[in-house]
């Protein structure tokens, strides 16, 4: 029988840390003294109580490592987890919110989706606009230590091709983890207040300056504002485009160059790869915004550059309604955010690696129907791609198609419409936050929603963000059999 100990005893340490931070917006409600710090102070109190008595009692069947069962429960159970908590000051705040709803956000926080529910954010208690930004930035360094520790030990998606990257501890998964968490954390911090004092030089106020760097060093993408990046203008677009790229790079890379090795990031076909795709996309948006509306060229190429950056990455700000460009462009924004960025990185969707590899599939493929007797390999950054890697992208693939069809066929049974229906069910999994359509698209949010259809695309925020199969697996009747 499974021994579900070590699992809680992790996820109870994450919960009390998670009750630790509601203390900052604790101190924002105090300082701009609108009677609102009480909320956070219960919920970290209820959340630390929570957390330490579930740390404690499971405390005594903590080993070195995790079975890989144990694994695949801790890394859903942690994402389960930490939005009920991370709901609480929602259901006690301001917005007063029901569960569904309260869950929904810190869903979306979490999961660095960036969907809302909230209207009027300008209103808003600087604490609850502060812990939004928490919770995806916590989620953003959250999901870089999953992607670099469980999913390649996991074997998901073909993560398995970065079982080694630029870490030599291997084995125990847990010590692996905190190696891995404390090398990036001082990256994941520095480029956090980088971008802050970048927004702060521009102009903005230090309270959005440090909310809107958090959620874009996550991707993440919630705004202090219910229009959200259209407050802000000129340089400050280009500003956040440039933190956006860089957050969707491999954080591996960043450790790389701080060790010395200076050429480690371009020498990823990732990372050149991605920044390709970016300049191809935004150069075609360009031409297009100047050919057919009376653009001049540099607010072109602006909103083209910050729109797809933030599509692509899966942060989902907007800066414009991008819905008024026409069906070309809606239809670019769709495929874009099927794309992401890179594995090792706070960006989402299906990653940029993923396509690379099936490309060289493909064209190894086509080589061996041109010439039958020759012997060809697909390769990537240089090294052979084992069969086991080929099997689990092209797996994948299939699952995340499937998933998009019975997740948009479900929230067409609740009487959503179809553009509705299949833009939210493409940016739950692929946890990019704004959908298509008046409803749930740039210049609208997923509060009219019914509850049905807000269930479904937490679900679907979850399995995304986890690479589907981390979910999935957990589900089969192999799995509780072993």
């Amino acid at each position: 029988m499974m021994d579900f100990r070590p699992v809680g005893y992790v996820i109870g340490l994450l919960v009390a840390i998670l009750g630790a931070t509601m203390l900052l917006p604790m101190l924002a409600d105090l300082i701009e003294g609108r009677g609102e710090w009480h909320v956070f102070f219960e919920s970290a109190v209820i959340t630390m109580l929570t957390g330490v008595i579930l740390a404690v009692s499971c405390s005594n069947g903590v080993g070195e490592g995790l079975t890989i069962r144990q694994t695949f429960l801790l890394t859903t159970g942690v994402w389960v987890a930490l939005p009920v908590f991370g709901a609480i000051p929602f259901l006690f705040g301001e917005t007063e919110f029901r569960f569904v709803d309260a869950y929904f956000e810190a869903m979306s926080g979490l999961t660095t989706t960036g969907s809302t529910v909230i209207s009027g954010l300008e209103n808003m208690p600087r604490g609850l606009l502060l812990w939004r930004g928490l919770l995806q930035w916590l989620g953003g360094i959250g999901i870089i230590v999953v992607a670099m520790v469980f999913l390649p030990e996991l074997r998901v998606g073909g993560m398995q091709i970065f079982r080694s990257e630029g870490f030599e501890t291997m084995g125990k998964i847990l010590p692996r983890a905190q190696e891995i968490a404390g090398q990036i954390s001082m990256i994941y911090v520095s480029l956090t207040v980088v971008c802050a004092l970048v927004y702060a030089g521009l102009g903005m106020n230090f309270f959005d300056a440090t909310v809107h760097a958090m959620t874009t060093i996550a991707t993440g993408g919630f705004s202090n504002y219910d229009s959200s990046f259209a407050v802000f203008s000129g340089a400050t677009e280009y500003a956040a485009a440039i933190f956006m790229i860089l957050a969707a790079l491999p954080f591996v890379r960043y450790v790389q160059l701080a060790n010395g090795h200076t050429t480690s990031l371009f020498e990823d076909s990732q990372v050149r790869g991605f920044l390709v795709t970016v300049f191809a996309v935004v150069l075609i948006m360009t031409v297009f915004l100047t050919s057919v509306f009376p653009h001049h060229w540099e607010q072109a190429l602006r909103e083209s550059l910050f729109n797809i950056t933030s599509i692509i990455s899966g942060t989902g700000y907007a800066s414009v309604d991008y819905m008024g460009w026409g069906s070309f462009p809606v239809m670019l924004f769709f495929l874009i955010g099927l794309i992401g960025g890179c594995a090792g990185s706070t960006a989402c969707s299906i990653k940029i690696f993923r396509y690379q590899l099936l490309f060289a599939s493909i064209k190894t493929q086509i080589n061996r129907i041109r010439t039958p007797h020759g012997v060809f390999m697909p390769t990537y950054d240089g090294r052979p791609i084992s069969r086991d890697v080929l099997t689990s992208v092209m797996s994948f693939f299939m699952f995340f198609v499937l998933s998009l069809g019975v997740l948009s066929w479900a929230l067409a049974l609740t009487g959503l419409d179809f553009i509705t229906s299949v833009s939210g069910a493409a940016t739950a999994l692929a946890n990019v936050g704004p959908g298509l359509g008046d409803q749930i698209g740039p210049a609208g949010n997923f509060a009219g929603l019914n509850d049905t259809a807000k269930w479904l695309l937490t679900i679907g925020m979850l399995v995304g963000r986890l690479e589907l199969l981390a979910v999935y697996a957990i589900f089969t009747v192999q799995f509780w059999r072993r």
